[in-house]
């Protein structure tokens, strides 16, 4: 008798176990914020948000006044991953915000923000002798997050 009721406190606890994997194995809620910085079409930088802000360098001294930069960020907590409410601004060292570029909440899957490299480049050269980076902000992250720091 002892040995069946042993059995049958194993299974319950199994089945206890795998009840719990499968509900919170695939759980969208957990995970990390990621983004994707390209050139053009061209991947430039591709970060999850716990990388060191040191591997976060956005080299475009060879990029054209006509070259265009897209940013796709992309929410962990989101059914659709895509923010609402999106601001990407660039900051100097002293905390200035020296231009903001709002974006309208996305409706397809298109995820992109668009900023003119002309613009950024205009930005520099006003500001040769600072830091700048490129911050970005939504509803579901107000506080923020630094993208990347640029080398023009």
């Amino acid at each position: 008798m002892k040995q069946i009721k042993f059995n049958w406190a194993f299974i319950k606890i199994f089945a206890l176990v795998t009840l719990c994997f499968t509900t919170f194995g695939f759980t969208s809620k957990f995970g990390l914020d990621s983004y994707e910085i390209y050139l053009n079409n061209k991947l430039i930088l591709k970060q999850a948000v716990n990388q060191p802000l040191s591997l976060r360098m956005l080299k475009l001294g060879t990029a054209k006044e006509s070259d265009q930069l897209r940013i796709n960020y992309r929410h962990c907590t989101t059914e659709k991953g895509v923010g609402t409410d999106r601001i990407i601004f660039l900051k100097d060292d002293k905390g200035n915000i020296l231009k903001k570029w709002a974006f309208a909440n996305a409706t397809s899957p298109d995820l992109n923000m668009t900023i003119a490299v002309k613009e950024l480049l205009q930005l520099e050269k006003k500001n040769a002798n600072r830091e700048l980076s490129l911050q970005y902000t939504a509803r579901e992250l107000p506080k923020g997050e630094t993208l990347a720091i640029l080398r023009l």
